[in-house]
This record gives structure tokens, C-alpha cells and sequence, in this order.
């Protein structure tokens, strides 16, 4: 139990953090976005890789992707006991990465990226595993956030569909890479598996 609240208090703080980033990044006139946003294919923008999900456009824009990041970080906290920080590298890591290789030339911000890597862990875990608990999570994630999915395609001004779909790709592999190390937590000493 300890644990679930260790990573749910790290959870939080990844949020908090966020905000703060948001704060300073307004008071900067959003001076931090051509800085440590992602570029594709410059060498100068591939520290966007790790920082494109620190930063964002406005409060609105964080105020927006904080609800999901919560929800669906929760369902990751509670449900992916050995490879929470995988699937975050992976999520990261190889959608940046993708977004970095083919994306539009823009500076691509915001933690949508890793919200739609989430979802895309969550939904293809259940159908991975079939376990009550994965299955469970990944409906609804499912029901709650299902029309995230229009988010992959493109033809919203200022909106990096790039960040949403490979993000959402990412997750899915994260899914299939980790099929045997992601469970149910323990509770009182006895493993779900």
C-alpha cells in the first residue's frame, strides 16, 4: 500500500510540477515553448522529446489535459505495479520520438502526447492481458475518454495530431512490450496475477 501512495504522491506532484512549469513559462511571455519544444528533425528541438509534456500554450490548454492526466495516471498508479517507468519511457521516448522523425515543422508542447499514450496503454493492456482488472480499466478509459480518439487526426489548427497519434501508437506498444511485468498491484501479500 505503501507504494500506491508513493507513486499517487509522485502523480500529484508530476501535475504540480506542471503547473509550476505553466506559471513560469507565462511569466516568461512563453519563452519557454520555442526553447524546449519539440522541433522535428532539428537537432536543436530533440530535447523536446523529454520536455515537449513539461510544456504548454496557456492555463486553458493545461487546465484541459490535468483531468485526464489525473484520471488516467490514477488507473496506472493503481494498475502497473513493475513498469510504470517503462511505460512512461516508452510512451515518451518512442511517441517524441516519432513525432521528432515525422511531424509537421512546428514546435510541438503539451502533455496530450502522454495523456493519449496513457489511453493508449490502458486500452490495449485490457485487450492484451484480458484480466478482469486490465479489462476493467481499459473500459473505462474507454467510456470516459473514447472521443480522445478524433484527437488523432489532423485538421485543428495548433493542434499537434502528430503528439496525439504516435503518443497513442506509443501506449499501445508500451502494452505488448510489457505484457508480462504489468499487473495488479499487491494487496495484503498476495499477487492478482
Amino acid at each position: 500500500m505503501r507504494v500506491f501512495f508513493r507513486r499517487t504522491a509522485a502523480l500529484v506532484a508530476f501535475v504540480a510540477l506542471l503547473w509550476a512549469v505553466q506559471v513560469v513559462n507565462w511569466i516568461t511571455g512563453y519563452g519557454l515553448n520555442p526553447a524546449f519544444g519539440l522541433i522535428p528533425r532539428h537537432v536543436s528541438g530533440l530535447d523536446g522529446v523529454i520536455t515537449m509534456p513539461l510544456l504548454h500554450g496557456s492555463f486553458a490548454h493545461l487546465m484541459a489535459n490535468t483531468p485526464p492526466l489525473l484520471v488516467m495516471g490514477g488507473m496506472l498508479v493503481a494498475t502497473t505495479t513493475r513498469a510504470l517507468l517503462a511505460v512512461n519511457a516508452v510512451v515518451i521516448g518512442l511517441g517524441g520520438g516519432l513525432v521528432w522523425l515525422f511531424g509537421s515543422s512546428a514546435i510541438h508542447i503539451d502533455a496530450s502526447g502522454l495523456v493519449f499514450g496513457w489511453f493508449g496503454f490502458l486500452v490495449a493492456r485490457g485487450l492484451v492481458d484480458r484480466l478482469l482488472i486490465t479489462l476493467g480499466a481499459a473500459l473505462v478509459v474507454g467510456v470516459l475518454y473514447g472521443s480522445l480518439l478524433w484527437g488523432v487526426f489532423p485538421g485543428q489548427p495548433g493542434v499537434s495530431w502528430e503528439a496525439h497519434l504516435f503518443g497513442a501508437l506509443a501506449g499501445a506498444a508500451a502494452a505488448l512490450l510489457f505484457r508480462t511485468h504489468v499487473h495488479a498491484p499487491r494487496l495484503g501479500g498476495v499477487d492478482l496475477d
